[in-house]
């Protein structure tokens, strides 16, 4: 089987340096870090058969976001990272143990309140740095 089954991914935060993790909260969606890296065409009018040429520059962090059934007493206090000019450390695990680990700043916080439906709130977080990968089998990168 070529796909697998998101369900039980989580987003935990670590205020102290990673020594102990707190679990955000009703989470129903998630995505990132979303790794860009920028490119600079250095064509020129003798590249071969007229191909483009590129360099890599620059890599991208990205950003991770995540949809939550909001409650104030689980979401609230993320505004502590908003307020604060120094990134925190967080990471993503997935059900074979394996894990996104990053350091970042929460850069969006959209509650929603619909009259006709639940309580909801968009996190955005941009990541600092690069993120590590830590395989479950391996044990790498982080």
């Amino acid at each position: 089987m070529a796909g697998k089954d998101a369900f039980g991914v989580k987003l935990e935060r670590s205020s102290d340096g990673g020594t102990t993790w707190e679990p955000i909260g009703n989470i129903h969606s998630i995505s990132g870090p979303g790794l860009e890296r920028e490119e600079y065409d250095v064509t020129t009018h003798d590249s071969p058969d007229q191909w483009e040429e590129i360099i890599f520059g620059i890599k991208r962090s990205g950003e991770v976001s995540a949809d939550v059934y909001f409650d104030a007493e689980k979401h609230l206090d993320l505004l502590s990272d908003f307020d604060s000019s120094d990134p925190v450390d967080y990471r993503m695990t997935f059900k074979d143990g394996s894990r996104w680990a990053f350091n970042a700043g929460l850069t969006g916080f959209e509650p929603d309140f619909p009259h006709d439906g639940s309580a909801e709130a968009s996190l955005t977080w941009k990541v600092s740095g690069k993120p590590n990968f830590d395989d479950a089998e391996t044990g790498g990168g982080e």
